[in-house]
């Protein structure tokens, strides 16, 4: 592994684990809108819990939520997620909020 990939990878742990001391996951985050956004759709009963999807995406991707995003994308439920992987990388998925499939995906190295 490069030097600065280290050094990324280290940032990155370090970020993780200050958000762990902190407390409720700190990393995480979304905005005032995305809340209650999200909060009127599940209350509804439109779209899973975010627990459910974070639970099934960082088990299929063996990673761990960073940040999440929740809105409407071409009038479909999302949510974007930061995971950091097992291996590293740090990806970028987008999922249906309705079903928790995978709609995409883009990792950095």
């Amino acid at each position: 592994m490069h030097a600065r990939h280290r050094l990324h990878l280290r940032r990155l742990v370090v970020a993780g684990l200050v958000a762990c001391a902190l407390g409720a996951g700190g990393a995480l985050h979304a905005d005032e809108g995305d809340h209650e956004l999200a909060r009127q759709a599940l209350e509804q009963g439109k779209v899973l819990p975010l627990r459910t999807v974070l639970d099934k995406v960082e088990r299929e991707y063996q990673g761990q939520a960073l940040k999440v995003e929740f809105e409407r994308d071409d009038g479909r439920f999302v949510y974007k997620i930061r995971l950091l992987q097992a291996d590293g990388r740090v990806a970028k998925l987008k999922v249906d909020a309705v079903d928790g499939r995978v709609l995409g995906i883009k990792r950095r190295d």
